[in-house]
């Protein structure tokens, strides 16, 4: 039987808006300037602290401003995250032929309240977030955690993901890296890293179906 690991924002959720005011919030908590929405998206799917650090702020305080995100976000995460088009359809096709898993760089709690917020939860079987592992994307250890727990086939599994962290994840996991358009890395760039890019989840899902 086939295995699918998803990403989450990108590839089935959008959850811009509540990362971008959550940005703002732990700024503002520091009194420091909250840097431009734009170079905010291009890092979204690297981990929370990496972010911070590429947005100016040094090792030492970082986790403070991890800290004031995280308490915004957990309020506001529902309310301000809606299911990419087709995703859930993508989710209910993909457990008719093959095990599900998620791996993000995301709080894997909050993820799951999430993803149990969408009704979408009871169809992965796992779910492996920042906190469930030492080396988050682009590292191969979440997806190769993810096929542990699941007693997977690593020859018939396959990620599907929106950004260069899922591709690169994924080949060094030694599985199939189906890439989907997104806001968050654009399109040349993801093609250069993917072994290939369809439209959306649906469309990723309706291709492993087929191979």
């Amino acid at each position: 039987m086939k295995t699918i690991i998803f990403d989450l924002d990108g590839t089935l959720i959008d959850s811009t808006k509540a990362i971008i005011e959550s940005f703002d919030v732990a700024f503002k908590t520091f009194n420091k300037k909250t840097p431009k929405e734009e170079e905010i998206k291009k890092l979204i799917g690297l981990p929370l602290d990496i972010m911070f650090e590429n947005l100016g702020i040094s090792r030492d305080v970082v986790w403070d401003y991890v800290d004031a995100y995280k308490k915004n976000y957990r309020q506001i995460s529902t309310k301000k995250t809606k299911l990419l088009s087709n995703s859930k359809e993508a989710v209910i096709e993909a457990k008719k032929f093959a095990r599900l898993g998620i791996v993000t760089t995301k709080t894997a709690k909050y993820s799951k309240e999430l993803m149990k917020y969408f009704g979408l939860m009871e169809y992965f079987e796992v779910l492996i977030g920042r906190e469930d592992v030492d080396n988050p994307k682009p590292h191969p250890e979440p997806v190769l955690k993810a096929i542990h727990l699941m007693k997977a086939s690593k020859k018939n599994t396959f990620m599907v993901g929106d950004t260069c962290l899922d591709m690169v994840s994924a080949k060094e996991a030694g599985v199939y890296g189906v890439g989907v358009e997104g806001d968050y890395t654009p399109f040349n760039e993801l093609k250069e890293c993917a072994d290939i890019v369809k439209k959306d989840a649906l469309e990723a899902v309706e291709f492993i179906k087929n191979i």
